[in-house]
């Protein structure tokens, strides 16, 4: 994992709110995967907020898509929010149909 790389992790309701802070690499991705699949339970909507990352590599990016079905079994609304929203977010037409995918 990047040495800079946090997530913060913030439940109101049944709404889950991820703070993406520091360096987003291939380690950064699979914490990320971990996250959302220990953290979904009970959750309708997965706020993902991108605008504390300072760089996204692409290997992160990547792997964090090609993971993405480790949470297949789990229905989750996930919202990419911020600056970095349009880079990590995957396209929602090529990803699960359980996974419902937005950039806000």
């Amino acid at each position: 994992m990047a040495a800079n790389f946090r997530i913060l992790v913030h439940r109101n309701s049944d709404n889950l709110h991820l703070k993406l802070m520091g360096d987003f690499d291939g380690t950064s991705a699979f914490e990320l995967i971990n996250v959302l699949r220990n953290n979904c339970v009970a959750t309708r909507k997965v706020f993902v907020h991108t605008s504390c990352l300072k760089n996204i590599y692409p290997f992160g990016r990547e792997t964090f898509h090609n993971h993405l079905c480790r949470l297949k079994n789990r229905c989750i609304h996930l919202i990419f929010t911020g600056a970095n929203a349009g880079e990590i977010a995957p396209d929602p037409r090529t990803e699960q149909a359980c996974l419902s995918l937005i950039m806000a």
